[in-house]
């Protein structure tokens, strides 16, 4: 048999081998041009705690749900995503019903996620816009890694985490419609759970099932319990979010801000803990201020 006769491997799609490649499609987008992810990437790069090879299984699963959360949460019609098969596509949370794509593009990623209201925070009293102002706030950069992969297609099953530092103070609505404030602490939040994706022999989405706990993101958000509530009307809720109705080039503004800031501490964070590691082998002749006549 001939070389040509050899049948070579059907090539990926770009969004299994590249993590932002629907951002480069001619595609309506919410806010009128692709957002900008170069800031979340910086910060994944710096702080990621697992570095899988580009071909490998991890990492296309990885491209793949990045792509995916591009199109769910910029992309506002749905012929326009390619992660995922429009006929047949359903997202749950925690052994809850099936929910369609139409859905989480009314109501918003947040709210598809978060389902069940709190004390903290109820998709019930916040829309697409309010939830996102509400995290990205309070968060800028929230970075997403797959840990492990558990099997490959067509059923992948995986545990990933998604973490990022409190950059401003948590404002949000409970499940009791109170105005929830919680003081920024600068630390850390990351949260793990476990996804299983049914995957079409086009590698697109058909099902998406994911199992985590909300409340360890809030619990990490108010380790010390919530600061404050207020308890807020009807008519004073409306009041807030005309007065909340900025640009969104000025919420976007604010964000990339926000974002670069976040950049900084964690190569900061990375500095010092390359800086830990060389000092854990150096020995005693090897230091200076430890040799000083």
């Amino acid at each position: 048999m001939s070389a040509a006769d050899v049948e070579s491997p059907p090539s990926l799609p770009d969004f299994l081998t590249d993590p932002n490649a629907v951002l480069k499609d001619n595609a309506t987008w919410r806010y009128g041009k692709p957002p900008d992810y170069s800031n979340t990437r910086a910060v994944w790069q710096w702080t990621k705690e697992k570095n899988h090879p580009s071909t490998s299984l991890p990492s296309l699963v990885e491209n793949l749900v990045k792509n995916w959360e591009i199109e769910a949460s910029f992309k506002p019609s749905l012929k326009d995503w390619r992660t995922v098969d429009h006929s047949k596509y359903t997202f749950a949370i925690n052994g809850g019903p099936p929910q369609s794509a139409e859905h989480m593009l009314k109501v918003g990623t947040y709210n598809a996620i978060i389902t069940e209201p709190s004390e903290f925070y109820s998709p019930r009293t916040s829309d697409f816009a309010s939830s996102h102002k509400t995290f990205k706030r309070m968060m800028p950069t929230f970075a997403w890694e797959v840990l492990d992969v558990y099997s490959g297609p067509p059923q992948v099953a995986f545990r990933w985490r998604h973490w990022g530092e409190m950059r401003n103070d948590y404002v949000g609505f409970n499940d009791k419609g109170e105005k929830v404030t919680v003081p920024n602490h600068g630390q850390t939040i990351s949260i793990q759970g476990v996804t299983v994706a049914n995957l079409n022999d086009k590698y697109q989405i058909e099902q998406l099932e994911t199992w985590f706990d909300p409340l360890d993101m809030f619990r990490q958000i108010a380790p010390n319990g919530i600061g404050n509530k207020e308890i807020v009307g009807t008519a004073n809720m409306k009041e807030r979010e005309s007065k909340d109705e900025r640009s969104e080039e000025a919420v976007v503004e604010d964000l990339k801000r926000e974002e670069g800031n976040a950049i900084a501490s964690a190569e900061r964070s990375a500095e010092t803990r390359e800086a830990h590691e060389e000092m854990s082998v150096i020995q005693p002749a090897e230091c200076p201020f430890l040799n000083a006549e």
